[in-house]
């Protein structure tokens, strides 16, 4: 910026003021600068108007003609909504690609002297079956916490059996995604686990089928199942995801973190087509982002917002919205403003500049299909020009055996999202949980979760506020949630998010509240399929 100059000019008939007038009038052209000076370093209010989703300060999905340009900009690069987006770019005050503190943290699941081995607990004709729920992400959280309540009612853990008949329609097995052999060695000393339930005379054991209620804590599983596999010996529990309290004692909390981060591994076709990726980006630059973008169709129609595509964007997600008979429909501002919505690509583009990351940065996108396809992702490309995704990483060869198996494809972007450098999360599912506990668990890796609910106001004014002003605000709201040690208060959020949030407190106990058991004729016969459908995708 150029620096302010007094102007001389030699006028010499020019008329004088009196110094009796012209004190009091420079003093008060100082206040006025001062005062202007200000307030550029104010914070930027709230919105005092109505503005519609689909204002000017919001992009449309539908075309990209109308959005402004840089002047003079002759990369064609988008300032989305700021003329100085570039020329402005100065160091960010955080530290984009680590902590500085991390080194004084570390993952520890090791377990203490009193935790017995597995030979010793384990009790014979007390067998678990559990059957997972939902996509990739959320049946890694059954997997988990089922060892946990293997191990707390000292029974035999048969190999979960994955979900195949949700949302998600993927038929695969534990073992096409997960090393079970590694998982049932690894864990022996914890868990006895074996891959087939038990036979009586040639014939498998029928199982008695039950559900516990979300977050049941180890005396729930006392009081409601331990009479129950006494009696029956063998119990299957299906619907089974957070079925686990988040705060357990010290040993079984390492024992959750023994199965998360060391004992679940992906087969090796998995893992090796994901190491590959993570080569192919590194070569390419240093440091590389991995952005979890959650812009499909179906889950921008459960979400009820609205995004700025028109009257178009309205009957797409509205059909959407009618194979799923209880879906509450929200007013759409309103969720916006309250943060229910996931940001746009070109939202997401823009928070991340205004972190500091450049436009030379490479990013890694996970997702699945993009509603509006290239003109939605067209802002965040410009943006962001080097564009990666597994698509584009891999060959036809190396992706194949895997483009009709959802699960499998969720792997993949796992692996890489997990390599990266910095990872971005555009809602709170499942792998947002699973990815930021894992990385916070391996030397609190940054990991950037949007606080959508105070980014709202800024995005919708940002037409009117100048680029170092709105960098400025995003760095205020953002700088507590980018994956540094103790963001998050002691009980706060989800074990599998924050591992080490959680000590070995007491947490309400859904048996104490006099709840009964839930037995089961068939899987689903309790829970209504579009309510479950609903809570898979949106979870995951």
């Amino acid at each position: 910026m150029g620096q302010w100059r007094r102007r001389i000019h030699h006028h010499h008939h020019q008329y004088q003021f009196p110094r009796r007038i012209a004190l009091p009038a420079a003093a008060l052209l100082l206040l006025f600068l001062a005062v202007s000076l200000l307030s550029f370093s104010l914070p930027v209010p709230p919105l005092t108007g109505h503005l519609g989703l689909a204002s000017s300060s919001r992009r449309s999905l539908g075309s990209s003609r109308s959005r402004r340009r840089p002047p003079n900009s002759s990369d064609g690069e988008m300032d989305g909504g700021f003329s100085d987006i570039r020329k402005n770019e100065r160091a960010a005050p955080i530290d984009l690609w680590g902590s500085k503190l991390a080194s004084n943290f570390y993952g520890c699941s090791n377990s203490s002297g009193k935790f017995l081995d597995s030979s010793v607990t384990t009790q014979p004709d007390r067998y678990l079956i559990i059957v997972t729920s939902g996509g990739l992400n959320q049946q890694r959280t059954g997997i988990v916490d089922a060892v946990v309540a293997a191990r707390i009612l000292n029974a035999t853990l048969v190999v979960p059996k994955l979900d195949q008949r949700s949302f998600w329609k993927d038929s695969s097995n534990f073992s096409e995604i997960f090393d079970i052999d590694w998982f049932i060695s690894f864990l022996a000393k914890d868990v006895n686990i074996i891959k087939e339930p038990p036979e009586k005379g040639g014939k498998t054991v029928k199982p008695f089928k039950m559900r516990v209620p979300r977050k049941c804590t180890p005396r729930c599983y006392l009081n409601r199942v331990l009479p129950a596999i006494l009696k029956k010996h063998v119990i299957r529990m299906t619907k089974y995801d957070y079925r686990l309290s988040n705060k357990l004692d010290k040993d079984l909390q390492k024992l959750r973190c023994r199965v998360n981060y060391h004992a679940l591994r992906f087969t090796d076709p998995i893992q090796e087509l994901g190491e590959k990726l993570i080569k192919r980006m590194r070569e390419k630059s240093r440091y590389f982002i991995a952005l979890h973008l959650r812009f499909e169709p179906d889950m921008l129609a459960f979400s009820g917002c609205y995004f700025g595509g028109g009257e178009k964007e309205k009957r797409d997600l509205s059909s959407i919205r009618k194979r799923w008979k209880t879906l509450h429909i929200n007013d759409p501002e309103k969720g916006r403003r309250q943060g229910r919505c996931p940001l746009t690509p070109e939202e997401v583009g823009l928070m991340l500049r205004a972190l500091g990351y450049r436009s030379d940065v490479h990013i890694y996108v996970a997702s699945g299909e993009i509603y509006g396809g290239e003109d939605t992702l067209a802002p965040l490309k410009l943006l962001f020009p080097n564009f990666h995704t597994k698509e584009t990483l891999s060959t036809k060869e190396e992706l194949t055996p895997f483009l009709t198996h959802s699960s499998r494809m969720a792997a993949i972007d796992f692996i890489v999202c997990d390599g990266s450098d910095a990872f971005v999360t555009n809602n709170n599912g499942n792998m947002a949980k699973i990815l930021a506990g894992r990385r916070r668990y391996f030397g609190h890796k940054r990991t950037i979760m949007p606080i959508a609910k105070q980014l709202y106001p800024l995005f919708m004014n940002r037409a009117n506020i100048s680029w170092d002003a709105f960098s400025s605000q995003i760095q205020i709201v953002q700088k507590r949630f980018i994956g540094e040690p103790m963001e998050i208060m002691p009980g706060r959020g989800e074990f599998h998010a924050n591992p080490a949030a959680y000590r070995s407190d007491t947490e309400d106990d859904p048996a104490e509240r006099g709840e009964m058991i839930e037995m089961e004729a068939e899987d689903d016969s309790l829970v209504r399929q579009e309510d479950s459908e609903l809570e898979e995708i949106l979870s995951d």
